[in-house]
């Protein structure tokens, strides 16, 4: 008989520890551009900071998600939140003494983006050996929810502790990776199997994960899914910000309005397991894909600030429940030694489309406006919907089982 997760001692320690340092993580993400714009007044230069710390995830991924299949995931987790919280930590005291700079910033972002690569690969291939297959689901469900969560809290929380002392976010941050530090070391279970004494070398061992990756139908159609709907996505934000302020929204309002959607995707994190029990899978993958189109069709329609707000908060609920049962495909067909290569180059395919997207939405928004590039999205989308419903591979998915080898 399966014990509740919130009796499941080993994934309480890992996902609590996760839940105070991802708050530290939003706490300092809303720091950063700050105190940038308070040593130098230049939007450019806290652009160029926020680029030092996502610039790792195209860099990173692939090659940290073979390492990640080397070395143990458990050390790994712990060493990536031990050098994040000396980096943050020697920030806030860079800040207290006068010495901070934007090149060191640079530094310390990037820094703090890498070991994030190698954090989030050694939790996501770690969590089968905390959780049983059959709670997979619920455990990714409440992993997203973490996250969600730990926005609406960061930020706010972020902006408070920015008015107390410039330094204060960046120490705060030190302080709850200490904290995930500390719960790491509580785990008592191994995070992978037995491995193999002898390694070949690296680029070898990538290369067999994206072959493998790309001899799986599934797994290579849930990606492509995903760096489409990325490049559509990635330009939402800053196009509901534009139609929020052309229907006469405060800055306020913006921001309550986009707060929104974490809640919403709060409330879709928790309904995931139940939807995943009772819906299939194609009907779950493809559903969401028209359910994106036409919220992008009524973002484009909705007269005033009020219905734009609800319209995004319900279209924010399918985002879990889509992400849990794609989670489920990978962990069911992966094999362990396999888990970290092949996420990484997932993640690293699904996001190269984000900086292209965000680019080519600000392009639409700049020379067509908001209601157009709304259309222009749901047009992307849909053409991402209709090759899926086309696809053999999705329309007929059977539920995932387990991967044994």
């Amino acid at each position: 008989m399966l014990i509740p997760l919130w009796r499941n001692r080993d994934f309480l320690f890992l996902w609590t520890g996760q839940v105070v340092s991802t708050i530290g993580t939003r706490v300092s993400g809303l720091a950063y551009p700050l105190v940038v714009l308070a040593i130098t007044g230049s939007a450019a230069q806290a652009g160029l900071v926020a680029a030092a710390q996502t610039a790792p995830f195209l860099i990173w991924f692939v090659p940290a998600g073979a390492l990640v299949d080397r070395w143990p995931r458990k050390r790994i987790m712990f060493a990536a939140d031990a050098g994040r919280a000396v980096a943050l930590a020697s920030v806030a005291v860079a800040v207290l003494l006068g010495w901070i700079t934007v090149g060191y910033l640079i530094v310390v972002a990037f820094a703090e983006g890498t070991l994030y690569v190698f954090f989030l690969l050694a939790e996501t291939a770690a969590l089968p050996y905390v959780v049983p297959g059959p709670q997979l689901p619920t455990a990714v469900a409440q992993n997203q929810a973490r996250d969600q969560g730990a926005g609406l809290i960061g930020q706010p929380l972020g902006g408070l502790l920015f008015g107390l002392g410039h330094a204060v976010p960046f120490a705060a941050d030190a302080v709850s990776y200490l904290v995930g530090v500390a719960l790491t070391a509580l785990v008592r279970r191994s995070l992978e199997e037995e491995r193999p004494l002898e390694r070949r070398h690296l680029l070898a061992e990538i290369s067999e994960g994206v072959r493998w990756l790309w001899g799986q139908h599934l797994l290579r159609a849930l990606v492509a899914i995903a760096a489409a709907g990325n490049l559509a996505f990635s330009a939402l934000v800053l196009t509901i910000i534009v139609r929020a302020k052309d229907l006469g929204a405060s800055p306020a309002s913006i921001g309550v309005l986009l707060g929104l959607f974490g809640a919403g995707a709060i409330a879709g994190a928790m309904a995931a397991p139940p939807v995943q029990r009772l819906v299939p899978p194609n009907v779950i993958l493809l559903g969401a894909l028209w359910w994106w189109v036409l919220q992008m069709v009524a973002l484009a329609l909705a007269p005033t600030v009020f219905l734009l707000g609800a319209v995004y908060t319900v279209g924010a609920l399918m985002g879990p429940i889509f992400q849990t049962t794609s989670a489920a495909y990978r962990y069911a067909l992966t094999p362990d030694r396999l888990q970290g290569r092949v996420y990484g180059v997932s993640r690293m395919i699904g996001w190269c489309t984000v900086p292209l997207g965000a680019l080519l939405g600000g392009i639409s928004l700049q020379t067509l406006g908001a209601v157009p590039t709304f259309a222009a999205l749901a047009t992307c989308l849909a053409i991402v919907a209709i090759a899926s419903t086309a696809s053999q591979q999705i329309r007929r998915v059977s539920r995932p089982e387990r991967s044994q080898t």
